[in-house]
């Protein structure tokens, strides 16, 4: 017997083809198992790969695995992106909100219907502040991105957030010190063996730009990342870390910025990021951008 599935590969965070961040999306992937969902991710080679699975419950309208080349991550941000813009499009989704199940929870997923198009927002999970990267290891990890404690932002610690996939999050002073880090991956990833973290986001702040606030880049080669071009997981807590730590201005209810990522490795593209707060606390936060289909395929699979 021959399954056939619908291949997707899916530039996030963009409107122009070949930027941005691509995943791979199959979008009725009932009937797939672990071991071909990893095969399928390790051909397509992107950070992440999105496996749309019929809802089994009320509680959510479809059930979302997310694959690296490597491994299984509880989820993605430009890969729910993804997902959803194929989902909707498939689909012929009004504006609407939907349910995703994740390894990260159930979590709601806005789709935005503009101009015969989408735009997704997603809301992100839990928001958790984890240990302060100090002493060896933050010796470590400094040598290992070759930069030093004067290449740091002051007063900004480099710390594990998450909200729902951790990273770390480092802020240094220089665009230009950004847009040269030539990071040891294997000095990375052992790291993340003993910080129990996979993915490093650099980011400089720019405070007297009206638009871009933040420009990153992310590595996580222990899950088979050596970069990720623009990283949804990455920069929505950032937003958390930003707001928490009083590093921005806002009116205690909303802190909206945008974020790029991707232009050290020719693939920008732009995240917005919205956190909303109570009592000068980050509660919630949101991610959303625009997406481009690359190609659509059939995959056969003969049992």
């Amino acid at each position: 017997m021959t399954r056939k599935y619908n291949l997707y590969q899916i530039d996030s965070f963009t409107k122009e083809k070949f930027t941005g961040n691509p995943a791979g999306v199959v979008t009725n992937a009932d009937g797939l198992t672990d071991y071909e969902m990893q095969k399928i991710a390790r051909e397509l080679n992107n950070s992440e790969t999105a496996f749309i699975f019929s809802s089994k419950s009320n509680e959510y309208d479809a059930h979302i695995r997310f694959f690296t080349p490597t491994n299984e991550v509880p989820i993605c941000g430009h890969a729910t992106i993804a997902a959803h813009y194929a989902r909707a499009i498939e689909n012929r989704l009004g504006t609407s909100r939907v349910y995703q199940k994740t390894g990260a929870g159930i979590l709601p997923v806005d789709i935005i219907k503009e101009n015969e198009d989408y735009r997704i927002v997603m809301t992100q999970g839990e928001i958790e502040f984890g240990p302060i990267i100090d002493g060896e290891n933050k010796k470590e990890l400094l040598s290992a991105l070759n930069i030093g404690n004067s290449d740091l932002l002051e007063n900004y610690q480099v710390q594990v957030i998450s909200t729902g996939h951790s990273k770390i999050m480092i802020g240094i002073k220089s665009m230009e010190t950004l847009n040269a880090l030539k990071p040891d991956y294997t000095a990375l990833t052992k790291l993340s063996e003993m910080i129990r973290c996979n993915g490093y986001y650099v980011f400089t702040i720019n405070l007297h730009d009206s638009d871009i606030l933040v420009h990153g880049r992310m590595f996580a080669p222990a899950i088979g990342i050596n970069e990720d071009p623009v990283t949804g997981n990455a920069n929505g807590p950032l937003g958390a870390y930003l707001v928490h730590h009083n590093h921005v201005k806002h009116n205690n209810s909303l802190f909206r910025f945008k974020a790029k990522q991707g232009e050290a490795i020719n693939r920008p593209g732009i995240i917005e990021v919205e956190v909303k707060i109570k009592d000068k606390e980050p509660v919630e936060v949101k991610i959303s951008g625009n997406a481009v289909i690359i190609f659509k395929s059939e995959l056969s699979l003969n049992d």
